[in-house]
């Protein structure tokens, strides 16, 4: 049966808050005293005074519950951490606040709010052993003359970079249960449900073991609102999105493009902890086109030990100095002429096992603003080259975006990363490539 949607499951727990309010207006019955004779004499269909409690009783206990769903949906909590949260919990709450720059740090890697307690894990499990958000300013910087000629930006960026890893909020550790031969993990943004819901409808959906092949599982990865205006209504909804669905993972730090870089190294923590076994690992944006299927048959003949990195690969790329560019890099940032080869974010494919080692190296370096680039220096620092395939366009089939070519169906069909499509041109691309499509011939590129 498919899950009821999010709209129905906020609109229950409306009905559920207003009965509660509605059983809390009455007012409460007078204190029963001795029986007048007319109630001896009652007639048939008058409720009993043992009716009347059993009646008062029931409306107590539908209250409470009433409330407590009001509360889950108020604090943004799931049903589990609801219920675990207790004095203990507000006192690990009340200690887990930054000390030294805290106005700083608040701004820069997350918003003030009430710390979420995740449940505790079972003994003996693997956990995430980050509980703690305190992360303060490196006072080392400030007075140097090359950081105060920096943007901003850059200047909060510097500050704050060593905080490496922060709690986790939703989590899924026994996601990597079963055998996973392939682990799809795709960035996304918390108020961009439409577009996980459509890769859920797609290229996301989840397989089984088939054909001696382990199981094809996926994760969006999560940080938190970035504006405080949005949190309070998204973090709700998102909390029922994967109550419904069971695949976010979500941190305790504000998504943002420079903050792209802790996700990446996020993740890698948590699949080097939870998930160790996957053999493959693709991972993507969450405006791309992927083909699963082109994605198996490329993997067929692949081993999960050798130093797989395959992806749309930029060699020679150049640091950009223009300052109104996204991607800018001050020289004091990055001096070198060159970046080493990188993939493309759009989407890349890598070994289960290579996975892990870049958990590694990424601890051994400094964070940088450009996860792609970051990526790059991991490899570089295992002395791992990534491989370009013609399959992974990160940039559209054609540089050209007003060309034909990027909403051609037969080319879709071949190819297996395709960046960029929104919600709708996706699910209108998907079904043009599996419906009845006839094409003058295959292109060979895997």
């Amino acid at each position: 049966m498919q899950p009821a949607p999010l709209a129905a499951a906020e609109a229950e727990a409306e009905a559920a808050a207003a009965a509660a309010a509605a059983t809390a207006e009455q007012p409460s019955p007078p204190s029963p005293r001795a029986p007048r004779l007319s109630q001896l004499c009652r007639p048939p269909g008058v409720p009993s005074m043992l009716q009347w409690k059993k009646t008062v009783y029931r409306s107590a206990c539908l209250s409470v519950v009433a409330l407590a769903a009001l509360t889950v949906l108020q604090r943004g909590l799931t049903p589990g951490q609801f219920l675990d949260s207790s004095s203990s919990s507000l006192e690990h709450s009340k200690s887990a606040k930054p000390t030294g720059g805290v106005s700083d740090a608040i701004g820069f890697w997350k918003l003030p709010r009430k710390a979420v307690t995740p449940a505790p894990p079972a003994r003996g499990s693997p956990a995430w052993d980050v509980t703690v958000s305190n992360c303060s300013a490196n006072p080392n910087l400030t007075g140097q003359a090359w950081f105060q000629a920096l943007e901003h930006h850059f200047q909060q960026f510097l500050l704050y970079r060593h905080c490496r890893y922060f709690p986790i909020l939703i989590n899924h550790p026994g996601k990597c249960e079963e055998d996973i031969y392939l682990l799809v993990v795709v960035k996304s943004v918390i108020a961009q449900h439409d577009r996980r819901e459509a890769i859920r409808r797609t290229w996301g959906r989840e397989r089984g073991p088939e054909g001696g092949r382990g199981a094809v599982r996926t994760l969006f990865l999560l940080g938190t609102a970035s504006k405080e205006e949005e949190r309070a209504h998204y973090q709700q909804l998102l909390a029922y999105e994967d109550r419904v669905y069971g695949d976010i993972l979500q941190w305790d730090f504000l998504d943002s493009f420079f903050n792209l870089t802790l996700k990446e190294v996020h993740f890698l923590k948590w699949q080097d902890t939870f998930c160790p076994q996957a053999r493959f690992i693709f991972k993507g944006d969450d405006d791309v086109y992927v083909s699963p299927d082109n994605l198996l048959e490329f993997l067929a003949d692949r081993r999960p030990e050798e130093d797989l990195f395959v992806g749309d690969v930029l060699y020679r790329a150049r640091p950009i100095r223009k300052k109104n560019n996204k991607y800018y890099i001050p020289g004091s940032l990055y001096s070198q002429p060159l970046y080493p080869p990188y993939a493309g974010g759009g989407g890349f494919l890598m070994a289960g096992g290579l996975a892990r080692r870049l958990h590694r190296a990424s601890e051994a370096l400094e964070l940088y603003p450009i996860d792609d680039v970051f990526l790059g220096m991991c490899l570089q620092l295992l002395h791992v080259r990534p491989v370009a395939h013609v399959g992974f366009k990160t940039f559209g089939i054609m540089r050209n975006k007003n060309s034909p070519m990027n909403k051609e169906p037969c080319f879709f069909r071949s190819m297996l990363v395709v960046h960029k499509l929104l919600p709708d041109e996706l699910l209108h691309m998907w079904e043009l490539v599996h419906s009845n499509l006839t094409c003058a011939r295959r292109l060979q590129v895997l």
